[in-house]
């Protein structure tokens, strides 16, 4: 019968497309990697990967074998997980938790330390990631759950909505609209908008709700500028021209004078993001979930609303 160790090394191998690789996140060398696969082929009669191939990719009867592969180890990593968490009867273990970087800048400061000081028995690794790529790992089981923008197609997945964060427009120094104390959509010229690069879901919101046809990145007619930091594109515009939109969490983290100097709110309709809490609905560390989500509710700040208040338009996610 194949062991666990055994299909844990054929998953990094179906993961990271290398032996070497596979037997660096296994720390085992590659010799011992390679015997060990080679028992478990023999024992089960099928070859995993093709190994002529650049990179190493699973047999057809490799690709059947490797996913039931992952739900033995899914299951067996819940049953520790349940194990862990009758004897020591609190919200315990490792958790894996993807964030998208339009929301990690800004969330993170308020949930961490909180969330640290509560649950020490929890060890949560926090890694930013777009939102496709959080998708793909979560399919892969090397996820435990995200923090993304929704709603987002796939039965698959469990959703938790968190909050309703709006956006305000962020200016120049010394641009027209100022001068007003709300602004419409239909006042934001799109040839002097700064974007995110592709890949951010932000920014596809962004282009969605003010209408800006794909074209340039910056306002700079000769400047094409791709970044996927909103606090880059602030400090641009700051001293330079154009405009861009942000979340409301980030317009929080700044001094109320440089609000005063760039920011100004929408009027109705008010573009918003729904924030939410993601993971595969057959899911066994709900505890932890569960204090996430807790913690970040209980930590937000007044300005960011549970529910779409009126005059929110939710944005789609492409």
């Amino acid at each position: 019968m194949p062991t666990l160790t055994q299909l844990q090394y054929a998953i990094a191998v179906e993961k990271h497309r290398h032996f070497g690789k596979a037997s660096e996140a296994c720390h085992v060398s590659q010799p011992t990697l390679s015997q060990q696969l080679q028992k478990l082929e023999d024992e089960i009669g099928i070859i995993l990967f093709d190994r002529v191939k650049k990179p190493i990719l699973p047999t057809p009867e490799g690709a059947l074998f490797l996913e039931q592969a992952k739900t033995v180890l899914r299951e067996n990593d819940k049953l520790m997980h349940i194990s862990k968490q009758n004897k020591g009867g609190s919200v315990a273990g490792d958790f894996k938790l993807a964030v998208i970087p339009t929301v990690a800048s800004y969330l993170l400061p308020y949930f961490l330390r909180p969330f640290a000081k509560k649950f020490s028995q929890v060890q949560l690794y926090v890694e930013e990631m777009k939102t496709e790529t959080i998708l793909t790992e979560l399919a892969n089981d090397h996820l435990d759950a995200a923090i993304l923008a929704t709603p987002i197609d796939g039965a698959d997945y469990k959703i938790r909505p968190l909050y309703y964060e709006h956006f305000l427009a962020y200016f120049a120094t010394g641009h027209e609209l100022l001068k007003h104390e709300q602004i419409s959509r239909s006042q934001l010229d799109p040839n002097e908008m700064w974007l995110l690069q592709d890949g951010h879901c932000f920014k596809d919101q962004v282009i969605n709700f003010c209408a800006v046809p794909m074209g340039p990145e910056a306002a700079y007619a000769n400047i094409h500028f791709r970044s996927g930091s909103l606090d880059t594109l602030r400090r641009l515009i700051q001293t330079g021209m154009g405009y861009t939109l942000i979340p409301a969490l980030m317009a929080a983290s700044l001094r109320k004078d440089e609000v005063a100097a760039h920011v100004r709110p929408f009027k109705s309709p008010i573009p918003t993001r729904e924030i939410s809490i993601i993971y595969r609905r057959d899911h066994w560390k709900l505890a932890i979930i569960e204090a996430i989500e807790t913690t970040i509710i209980q930590n937000l700040p007044e300005v960011i609303s549970q529910t779409p208040e009126k005059g929110y338009k939710v944005l789609d996610v492409c």
